[in-house]
C-alpha cells in the first residue's frame, strides 16, 4: 500500500484515534476578521482611471520579461499577446479579461475545518513573518535559525489565539541542506499545528512536494476539489516574471491551490518614487501575474499581493511605517478591489533591531494602515524585525497580542439596544458612576479588548515584580507558550505516511547547500 493510501485509510480512524481526538488539548483560536468598518480610500475616480490606463499602457508598450520559460511564452503567443524574445507586451484589455475568471472570494481548508478561513470579501487573514534567515531572543541575541527554532515558532502560531495561519518559511532553517528543508518545513506546519498554511516556492519540484504531502495529510480527493494550501510568488520588480517562481505558479494553479502574486517593491529602486507611478507599475505587474495563473487553469484561486516599502535616500536601506508605503497600500486595495480580487499586504513592519519603539511605531502603523487599505491576506502580521531579516520570539508574541486590537477595531461600533446604552445612563443619572450598574455588570466582561501582554499594574506592584520592561515580559510568555503547548491530534496512519514520503525524498537526492 502507497503511503498516500495508507494515510488516506487512517483517515477513518477507529476508536482509540477518536477518543484521542476528544482529549486533545485544543488552544483557543479567533474566527478570521470580518469587517464591520469602511476601508480607507484614498484615490478618487479620475486618479484610478488614469492609473488603470498607465498600467494597460506598461503592459502593451513596454511589456514584461518572463524569463527561462518557453512555456509560458508560448502560452502568451496563444492567448494573443505579441512576444518578442523574452518580452511579453500584453494588448489593452487582455489581462483585464483574464483576471475575470480569478475568483473574488475562496476558502483555504485546514486539517481542523473549525480553522479553514475565508480570503477575499470583507474579510482579513492574518499570518506570521514569512523568510528570515536570522532569529532573535533576548537571551541568544541574533543568530542563524535552525529547525528547532522553525518548529518553535509554528507552535506560538498555533498557540496565539488572534493569528489565523500557520504562514510558509516563518524562518529559514539554515541547519538542513537547502534542497530538502522545504519537507522538514511541510511536516512541521502539517503535524505540529491545524491551522492553514503555506507550500514551497523556492523551486518548482519542491511545489509539487509540497501539493503531493497535502495529498496524504488530506486526502487525493480533497486535494483535487478543494484549496488547501497558499504559496507566495514574488515578482522580479521591475516587469520580470522568473521561470522557479512561475513554475512553482504553475504548479500550485493546475492544482487548484491558492497563490498570491506578489510585486516585490522598494520604491526609488525596484519602481518610481512617485506614489501614482508606483501603482502604475504594481498594477502592471499583478494584472500579468494573475492573468498568467488563469492561463494555467480559468478559476484558480489567486490573490492579488502588494509588498512595497520606500527607501532611504541617503544609506540605500528600505524603511517602514511611512506615509508613503500607507498611500501606496491604500491605493492598491482600491485597485484591487475594482478588479474583483482578494488582496494581500501590509504586516508588522519595522526597521529596528530590536522589538523597541522604533519597532512599535513602525509596526503599528502598518498593522493598523493593513486593516484600513481592506487587506484580506495580511502576511508578516507578527515576528517581523531587521526589515525582515530577522524573526524575533519577543516580537512575535508582542504583535500576536497587538492583533487582538485589530479584530475589535474591525468590530465597529454597535447600535442596537445593549450598544446604545440609555438604561445605564437612566439608572446612574447626573453625578453617579457606571462600575456598578446593572449594564456594567452584564458587559464588562466582553466591553473592552484585554492585553494578555502589556502591564497596566501600579508603579508600585510593577516595581515590585522586577520593573520588567514588555521585551522582558514577552520573553517570559514566549517560554510559558512554548511549556505549555500540546499537539493537536493527527492520525498515526497520516503521520507516518508524512514522514515517510519526507524520508524518501530526502534519500532519493544527495544533500545542497546552494
Amino acid at each position: 500500500m502507497s503511503d498516500v493510501a495508507a494515510g488516506r485509510r487512517a483517515r477513518g480512524g477507529g476508536g482509540s484515534a477518536r477518543r484521542a481526538e476528544r482529549t486533545a488539548v485544543s488552544f483557543e483560536t479567533a474566527r478570521f476578521i470580518q469587517r464591520n468598518i469602511p476601508n480607507f480610500e484614498i484615490l478618487n475616480e479620475e486618479a484610478l482611471q488614469i492609473i488603470e490606463h498607465n498600467a494597460e499602457t506598461v503592459l502593451e508598450e513596454i511589456g514584461v520579461n518572463f524569463v527561462e520559460n518557453e512555456a509560458a511564452l508560448q502560452r502568451w503567443r496563444e492567448a494573443g499577446a505579441d512576444v518578442q524574445g523574452e518580452r511579453v507586451h500584453i494588448p489593452r484589455g487582455l489581462a483585464r479579461e483574464l483576471v475575470k475568471t480569478a475568483p473574488k472570494t475562496f476558502t483555504q481548508h485546514a486539517r481542523n475545518p473549525e480553522r479553514s478561513v475565508e480570503i477575499g470579501g470583507r474579510n482579513l487573514v492574518l499570518a506570521p513573518v514569512y523568510g528570515p534567515p536570522f532569529v532573535h531572543d533576548a537571551k541568544g541575541g541574533r543568530r542563524y535559525a535552525t529547525i528547532e527554532d522553525f518548529r518553535n515558532f509554528v507552535k506560538l502560531g498555533y498557540m496565539s489565539k488572534w493569528l489565523h495561519h500557520s504562514g510558509g518559511t516563518v524562518c529559514e532553517p539554515t541547519d538542513i541542506p537547502v534542497n530538502k528543508r522545504h519537507l522538514d518545513m511541510l511536516l512541521a506546519h502539517m503535524t505540529l499545528s491545524d491551522k492553514p498554511f503555506m507550500g514551497s516556492v523556492t523551486e518548482p519540484s519542491r511545489a509539487a512536494d509540497s501539493v503531493e504531502m497535502a495529498k496524504i495529510l488530506f486526502g487525493n480527493d480533497f486535494v483535487d476539489q478543494n484549496t488547501v494550501m497558499t504559496s507566495l510568488i514574488n515578482i522580479n520588480s521591475p516587469m520580470t516574471f522568473d521561470g522557479i517562481m512561475m513554475g512553482a505558479l504553475e504548479e500550485y494553479a493546475k492544482a487548484n491551490q491558492a497563490a498570491i502574486v506578489s510585486p516585490f517593491i522598494v520604491g526609488g529602486a525596484m519602481a518610481p518614487v512617485t506614489v501614482a507611478g508606483t501603482l502604475t507599475q504594481v498594477l502592471a505587474e499583478v494584472l500579468a501575474g494573475v492573468s498568467y495563473s488563469q492561463l494555467i487553469r480559468k478559476g484558480a484561486p489567486v490573490i492579488a499581493g502588494a509588498f512595497v516599502t520606500s527607501i532611504d535616500m541617503n544609506s540605500g536601506a528600505p524603511t517602514f511605517g511611512t506615509p508613503e508605503a500607507s498611500h501606496i497600500t491604500y491605493g492598491v486595495g482600491q485597485l484591487v478591489r475594482r478588479l474583483g480580487l482578494p488582496y494581500r499586504s501590509a504586516g508588522g513592519f519595522c526597521g529596528s533591531k530590536l522589538p523597541d519603539a522604533q519597532a512599535a511605531y513602525e509596526s503599528a502603523n502598518s498593522l493598523n494602515m493593513g486593516l484600513l487599505s481592506g487587506v484580506n491576506f495580511m502576511l508578516h502580521a507578527c515576528g517581523w524585525l531587521e526589515g525582515g531579516l530577522v524573526s524575533s520570539y519577543e516580537k512575535f508574541v508582542m504583535d500576536a497580542d497587538q492583533l487582538g486590537a485589530l479584530h475589535h477595531l474591525a468590530q465597529g461600533v454597535a447600535v442596537d439596544e445593549n450598544g446604545q446604552g440609555m438604561d445605564a445612563i437612566r439608572e446612574v443619572g447626573p453625578g453617579g458612576h457606571y462600575l456598578g450598574c446593572a449594564h456594567t455588570q452584564a458587559n464588562f466582561k466582553t466591553a473592552f479588548w484585554r492585553s494578555d501582554l502589556l502591564d497596566y499594574k501600579p508603579y508600585e506592584t510593577w516595581a515590585e515584580e522586577g520593573s520588567r520592561d514588555t521585551m522582558a515580559l514577552a520573553g517570559e510568555r514566549v517560554q510559558k507558550m512554548l511549556a505549555d503547548y500540546q499537539a493537536p491530534h493527527l492520525d498515526e496512519g497520516i503521520r507516518e505516511g508524512l514522514e515517510a514520503y519526507v524520508a524518501r525524498k530526502k534519500e532519493s537526492m544527495p544533500d545542497a547547500f546552494l
